[in-house]
């Protein structure tokens, strides 16, 4: 594909009709998405565990309210789990169509708690023991595996993951959100305030807003390695959609923004914002597939998830285990797969954490050799030293 080619179908809408009759599909017809959610989400948040009182006790200010108790309480999907208020309009009916399911206590044997290590850990998909290839990640090992697969990366450089002996493509679809004010509004502000002794207040506030926005900034790129924000998905997911539904086989995008250690909120607040716009993109990008919707499957990780009890700022901090999200038009979803317990202390890993029951290993390499039909040495050469592990989902 040229460029001239790209940037028309970067400009497409899902109306226009796409004639990629040239390019080749995977062998068996199948269709990835994986979305990296950097920062660390905290999945207790999105798959509630209204069943436990314990959570509710050690999150004394941003638990989700339990089901049936207002506007942002969690929207019940069984007896014990519930889905965070701002998913309801988004991603509730995909899990209650049977094509949505969680995987939870999902993660890597990491535990280091940082966010490069880890993300690098699972994007190379080997072993933590021994040598490792830091030249090869596993979504290059899964293209190469699929003979005549399209992938693409849908970031500003090639991440890890898809980086590997096999030439694949790179191309940014970011969005930037706008300041709150622009140096407009601002300037008509100090004007305003220029002829009283408020003045100086408010220049001194303005200034350290900015540094404040500045060293938020600074924070959620060095934990995102400048993936794309919320918002950014939310306006790009289309567009990704129609590239996908026209040709490519494989994709992978990254969203940033999920460190929330200072005023993370609850049913309302910076991470509910985050979610509804996360929603949102994923479910333009339903729509975008269109008809082949029904062989693609999106898979939605975190590097880790988040400590179960708040902190001091109202946040949560740097975790272990995890909640994955999957999505696809052929899923039988509407449930909430993979080996699990209750929340309680006792569970807890080092006291502090959601242990990892479900090695993303493991589930990753069941769900490919599935979706597309691959035999177990295919499957070891894309996880090497992992048993897959088939949770049925497709």
């Amino acid at each position: 594909m040229n460029r001239r080619r790209l940037l028309q179908l970067l400009g497409a809408t899902p109306l226009v009709t796409l004639r990629l009759g040239a390019l080749a599909a995977p062998a068996a017809g199948s269709k990835l998405l994986l979305v990296f959610l950097r920062g660390g989400l905290d999945t207790a948040s999105v798959l509630v565990p209204v069943g436990s009182d314990f959570y509710y006790r050690v999150r004394p200010t941003i638990a989700i309210a339990r089901p049936g108790s207002g506007a942002d309480a969690a929207v019940a999907l069984d007896g014990y789990w519930g889905l965070h208020p701002a998913l309801r309009d988004s991603l509730l009916p995909l899990y209650q169509g049977g094509q949505m399911a969680f995987v939870p206590f999902a993660g890597t044997d990491d535990t280091s708690r940082s966010h490069f290590e880890t993300q690098d850990s699972i994007e190379l998909g080997q072993p933590l023991q021994g040598s490792r290839d830091l030249g090869s990640g596993f979504m290059n090992r899964l293209a190469q595996a699929l003979a005549g697969a399209k992938p693409i990366a849908f970031t500003e450089q090639l991440p890890l993951c898809m980086r590997g002996s096999l030439q694949i493509g790179n191309v940014a679809l970011q969005s930037v959100a706008k300041p709150a004010l622009d140096a407009r509004q601002r300037g008509l502000i100090a004007a305003m305030y220029a002829p009283t002794r408020l003045a100086l207040p408010v220049d001194e506030g303005f200034a350290v807003r900015d540094e404040i926005m500045k060293d938020l900034a600074e924070d959620l790129d060095i934990a995102g390695r400048g993936a794309v924000n919320a918002k950014g998905f939310a306006r790009d997911a289309q567009r990704i959609g129609t590239l996908m539904a026209a040709g490519f086989d494989l994709g992978f995008i990254d969203v940033g923004g999920w460190d929330t250690h200072v005023g993370q909120g609850a049913g309302k607040g910076y991470l509910a914002n985050h979610l509804e716009e996360l929603g949102r993109g994923l479910a333009a990008f339903v729509v975008a597939m269109g008809p082949r919707w029904r062989d693609t499957t999106v898979v939605v990780i975190s590097e880790f998830g988040r400590t179960m009890r708040e902190n001091g700022n109202h946040g949560t901090d740097h975790g272990h285990g995890t909640a994955y999200c999957v999505l696809g038009g052929a899923l039988r979803g509407g449930r909430i797969a993979g080996e699990q317990h209750a929340i309680d202390e006792a569970g807890l890993f080092q006291n502090r954490d959601l242990p990892v029951l479900n090695d993303y290993r493991s589930v990753l390499g069941g769900l490919f050799a599935r979706q597309f039909g691959l035999s177990p040495a295919a499957v070891e050469r894309i996880f090497p030293g992992a048993a897959a592990r088939d949770l049925q989902l497709l």
